[in-house]
């Protein structure tokens, strides 16, 4: 009897510490942070095919899609808004959901509600001023296809001084000439680093101007990857990464 009943307290036990960790885990992902995986090259050279990208849920307040499991998805568009919110700044790397497509999106915040954003011949103006961008060098890589790439890459300082690097293959692509864009308010206005190999707001039709509540967090670190790609000489192969910061 005595055994019966030291079981049966082992097992409640068990199950009390199960259950706590399962409230510590809804906690977590729910409020504080969530791990994304890269699945394009479009913030290249920032972000890389095959990262796993740890995201603050908090930085920015919390809406319908902090919520865990994909359940924020589910909930009625009517109940938009956020809690605690504010705005990105102007260099933040963030995660969006696209309601067109129904699928989240990680791009960097180039422009505030109020901003008017302009591609000129591949160059970025802000507020009807030239961004500046610093020439790198040229990289050479293979994409995920397996075709050559040839790319300029550049160090651009927003208006803020946030500076980042982005890679630029063409100076006259698709989205290099395009705009004014005036951003509304509660709105943001987003780009990839890999300007013409990304689908941004850029693109009307695309993902164009991102509502604030369309925001699930701020991306702050690549916790690690598990991409590879083959050697070659005289091309670039990012290396693994594990813990590095955005």
């Amino acid at each position: 009897m005595r055994t019966a009943k030291r079981a049966f307290d082992e097992v409640g036990e068990i199950g009390r510490f199960l259950i706590g960790v399962a409230g510590v885990w809804v906690i977590l992902v729910t409020f504080i942070f969530a791990a994304f995986h890269i699945p394009s090259v479009s913030m290249q050279p920032s972000l890389q095919v095959g990262d796993r990208v740890l995201v603050s849920k908090f930085s920015y307040g919390y809406s319908r899609h902090s919520l865990p499991l994909g359940l924020g998805y589910m909930v009625p568009e009517s109940w938009s808004g956020r809690i605690f919110g504010s705005l990105p700044e102007p260099g933040d790397v963030i995660v969006v959901r696209d309601p067109g497509q129904n699928i989240n999106l990680i791009k960097r915040v180039i422009g505030l509600p109020g901003d008017r954003i302009e591609m000129r011949a591949g160059r970025l103006y802000i507020n009807d001023e030239p961004v500046e961008r610093v020439p790198q060098g040229v990289v050479r890589y293979r994409d995920r296809s397996g075709v050559l790439v040839e790319a300029a890459v550049y160090d651009e300082t927003l208006p803020n001084g946030s500076t980042h690097t982005i890679y630029e293959r063409t100076d006259s692509g698709r989205l290099d000439n395009v705009g004014p864009f005036v951003v509304p308010s509660d709105n943001l206005f987003l780009m990839g680093d890999n300007r013409d190999a990304s689908a941004d707001s850029r693109e009307a039709a695309g993902l164009g101007y991102v509502h604030r509540d369309e925001v699930v967090g701020q991306a702050w670190t690549v916790l690690f990857t598990f991409a590879s790609c083959r050697e070659e000489e005289g091309l670039h192969c990012p290396p693994w990464r594990v813990w590095r910061g955005l």
